[in-house]
């Protein structure tokens, strides 16, 4: 069973163990080896928004040990992060951080989500109902520019007579 909570500081080496695992196993099938290892450099246990007011950073954990995590930017309703350790991949960790980020949203008032989807992502996006809108470089952590689908999808609660 997969259990989602709250980030903590004490996190940090596990959120840089999923990143780079995801990172290095699942981009390999969308991106060259060069934008690979540039995607995945330089993460550090620091550099994740865990204690910050604007962000909703969570981790998703099987018997105790952090398998994945999902970050929400209020600021810009924007769905920042999900990353799962590939040990995990295919299991429902990425659609239970997937669905408790739009549920945090719904519930703080947001209509309407954005990402950037990596192309090794897309299909697992659409698959959750998100629409793509265009396709754009970005330039990720590491200084590496990869080719990405901005997506949008509704979240708000849907009007109701009662």
């Amino acid at each position: 069973m997969v259990e989602i909570r709250p980030a903590r500081a004490t996190d940090g080496e596990a959120l840089v163990s999923v990143h780079v695992a995801a990172v290095r196993e699942l981009g390999v099938a969308a991106y060259e080896s060069a934008q690979v290892d540039a995607w995945a450099a330089n993460k550090s246990p620091d550099g994740y928004p865990v204690d910050v007011d604007t962000a909703h950073f969570v981790v998703a954990t099987r018997n105790g040990t952090v398998v994945g995590f999902g970050h929400l930017e209020f600021g810009v309703d924007e769905v920042q992060a999900v990353y799962v350790h590939p040990d995990h991949a295919r299991t429902g960790v990425g659609r239970a951080l997937l669905d408790h980020l739009e549920a945090t949203a719904r519930a703080t008032g947001l209509e309407r989500l954005t990402l950037l989807a990596s192309k090794n992502a897309v299909e697992f996006y659409e698959h959750h109902g998100w629409r793509g809108l265009e396709w754009v470089d970005h330039e990720s952590t590491g200084g590496v520019v990869l080719e990405c689908l901005r997506m949008e999808k509704s979240v708000g609660q849907s009007s109701r007579s009662e």
